[in-house]
């Protein structure tokens, strides 16, 4: 419970500093493309772009960890691209103000990578590793008595009645009787005395 606990509110931190570096820097980017003659929709859509990218990349990465597959060459360039595309968009908006305003914008889109990449190891680390289990090995015995009663042929009840009273003829005392045959093979006995009928006229 408590490493739950500790997941979900470094996950909450994580995904709320997040929004807020976002917004800087959406904000740093757009002023910046504005100022260089781009406005309207493509001074909108231009830093989406560079985020976008990142999120993409990062996302392809994740895939590819959770399939234990080899991470694609594109996405880890199309990671690193994207991140230097945001740093670098966020340092020129803070040039005009020296080094420590060009750190100081630099700073949002620092938090902004470092709290996606913390997001996304957070992820990784949530997927359950679920060991391989073993074949089941078949049950040895099931498959014996399943060959056996294939094997096997079934008789009707007339058959063994028949096969009783025949074999106690060749044995040593009486015949079997009828009501014993009758109930030894659940039928009736009007019916064992038809088939020891039928056999002693044969």
């Amino acid at each position: 419970m408590a490493d739950r606990l500790t997941r979900i509110t470094t996950a909450l931190a994580v995904v709320t500093v997040a929004a807020v570096a976002a917004v800087i820097s959406y904000r740093h980017a757009y002023e910046l493309v504005r100022a260089h003659g781009e406005t309207g929709v493509t001074a909108t859509l231009v830093p989406f772009t560079v985020d976008g990218l990142i999120w993409a990349a990062s996302m392809v990465i994740l895939d590819a960890n959770r399939r234990r597959q080899p991470v694609p060459v594109l996405a880890k360039w199309s990671l690193g691209v994207g991140i230097v595309a945001t740093i670098g968009a966020n340092v020129a908006h803070g040039l005009n103000h020296g080094v420590i305003g060009a750190l100081v914008s630099a700073w949002p889109a620092l938090a902004l990578v470092g709290s996606f990449e913390l997001l996304m190891t957070l992820t990784r680390n949530a997927v359950p590793k679920v060991p391989a289990e073993p074949a089941a090995e078949p049950d040895r015995r099931m498959d014996e008595e399943a060959d056996e009663s294939r094997t096997e042929p079934v008789q009707a009840p007339e058959q063994a009645v028949l096969a009783d009273y025949l074999a106690s003829l060749n044995g040593p005392g009486r015949p079997l009787s009828q009501r014993f045959l009758a109930e030894k093979h659940g039928i009736d006995r009007r019916k064992v005395k038809q088939i020891i009928s039928a056999t002693a006229q044969t």
